[in-house]
């Protein structure tokens, strides 16, 4: 199956697309432009910041969580009024990339060198207006998404190929042990980026570089992959009505004018309908 453009509005790093399931609304992020994107119908919207934003879960009906370069923020959509929610310590050089809200009402993001610097990376949880540093020595980290029966929650190293999951505390969402091997990607020289798990438990992984978003079992067994028409996936999303339309953000980053002229649409926003069925996000409790 094939995907089509949801919003031509081409962004340099598309990433943390977020349907707001109250609003019935999509959210993104053009990491690089420093700008939050929606659509709703035929309706757009766009709020520019000072510093890179990459990933937000939403608090209530007019408000999301936004990560930040040195701080979350919360941001009434309406109003386009900001406040600092937490400070993020995650250092110079650095910004934030993947993120999503956890089943607790906590609220995942992580780190990496703006040059994606070796093991520079790391991934944080904000939970009641507290921030723990939860992994490090991640070079691209990605992928975090949360098994809908509450087990495991699930991060990538885009860099090295590898997708990782870690079992957590059935009544705080805290990791439990060490994170264990749920895909080894680095063989076939696909790079796992943004991920998504759908209501049977089903990953959906955005490949950079592969211009798909492929579907794994919770074994981690390939069961299918939806075309993206843009080489750079970089993080899908479940939204609509009954959350059966996959969306899935792309990047123009990387890629030089012969592939753009190959690939015009990148950058865009894809959605794909009636491909599966997924969960809507929790909200961020602050």
């Amino acid at each position: 199956m094939n995907a089509r453009v949801f919003d031509d509005r081409p962004c340099f790093l598309g990433e943390g697309p977020l349907w707001h399931p109250e609003r019935e609304q999509l959210f993104w992020f053009d990491i690089i432009g420093r700008t939050l994107l929606t659509r709703k119908g035929g309706d757009t919207g766009a709020w520019t910041f000072d510093d890179m934003v990459s990933a937000a879960g939403w608090i209530d009906r007019d408000h999301l969580l936004v990560a930040g370069e040195t701080a979350l923020l919360k941001l009434n959509v309406e109003t386009r009024e900001r406040e600092i929610v937490a400070g993020l310590p995650i250092g110079e050089g650095l910004r934030t990339n993947d993120g999503r809200a956890d089943p607790w009402g906590g609220f995942w993001i992580s780190s990496m060198g703006k040059k994606a610097e070796t093991d520079a990376g790391a991934i944080y949880r904000f939970y009641r207006g507290a921030v723990t540093k939860l992994f490090s020595s991640i070079t691209i980290p990605n992928a975090i998404c949360f098994s809908p029966d509450r087990a495991f929650g699930h991060f990538a190293d885009t860099d090295r190929g590898l997708v990782k999951r870690v079992r957590l505390d059935a009544e705080t969402g805290i990791p439990v042990g060490e994170p264990e091997i749920y895909l080894d990607l680095a063989a076939e020289g696909l790079s796992p980026d943004g991920a998504v798990i759908d209501a049977k438990g089903n990953m959906w992984l955005a490949e950079w570089g592969a211009g798909r978003v492929a579907v794994h079992d919770p074994s981690g067994a390939f069961i299918e992959a939806i075309s993206i028409g843009a080489p750079h996936t970089s993080c899908p999303a479940f939204g609509g009505a009954d959350f059966s339309t996959l969306y899935c953000t792309t990047a123009r980053e990387g890629l030089d004018a012969e592939a753009l002229a190959e690939h015009p649409e990148s950058g865009n926003v894809f959605f794909a309908e009636n491909v599966g069925r997924g969960q809507p996000e929790p909200a961020v409790i602050i």
